[in-house]
C-alpha cells in the first residue's frame, strides 16, 4: 500500500516529464487520473482495514488492484495488437484512457462475481398458501 501511495504520483510526474519528448498533455492527465484512482481506492481500503471492516476492505482493495493493473494492461494490449509498432503517442493514449476508464468497472465486476459466487442458495417458495378446512366434530 505504501508503494501505491508513493509510486502513483511519481508515475504521473514522470509522465509529465515525457511531454518534452512529444507526449500530449491529455496523456499526462490520464496518468494523473490513474494515480488519483489508485491512491484513493488504496487509502479507502486501508481505512476500512484499520476500522476492522474487512468485507469493505476486500472490496476496495479489489478496486485498487484493478486500477493498478492498468499499467500492465496497457503494455499487454499494445504488445498483442501491435499498436506500438511503429510507436505512436496517439495509439498509446487511446489504450491508456480506455484502461483507466474501465478499471473501476472491472473491479466492481470482480466484487459482484465474488458476492454472487459466495452467496448461499435460498429455499424455494411456492408462492401459494394452503388452506385447511376443518369439518365440525360430530
Amino acid at each position: 500500500m505504501t508503494s501505491a501511495l508513493i509510486l502513483a504520483p511519481l508515475g504521473a510526474y514522470i509522465q509529465f516529464l515525457d511531454e518534452a519528448q512529444g507526449a500530449t498533455r491529455s496523456f499526462t492527465i490520464a496518468a494523473t487520473v490513474d494515480a488519483i484512482l489508485l491512491m484513493t481506492t488504496t487509502a479507502i481500503g486501508l481505512v476500512f482495514a484499520l476500522k476492522g471492516m474487512f468485507p469493505q476492505h476486500r472490496q476496495w482493495m479489489t478496486r485498487s488492484y484493478a486500477v493498478s493493473l492498468t499499467f500492465l494492461e496497457v503494455r499487454l494490449i499494445l504488445g498483442l495488437t501491435c499498436l506500438d509498432q511503429p510507436f505512436s503517442w496517439a495509439n498509446t493514449e487511446v489504450v491508456v484512457w480506455t484502461c483507466v476508464a474501465l478499471s473501476i468497472l472491472v473491479g466492481d465486476l470482480a466484487n459482484q462475481w465474488y458476492d454472487l459466487a459466495s452467496a448461499r442458495p435460498r429455499p424455494v417458495r411456492t408462492g401459494r398458501a394452503e388452506t385447511v378446512v376443518l369439518s365440525p366434530a360430530e
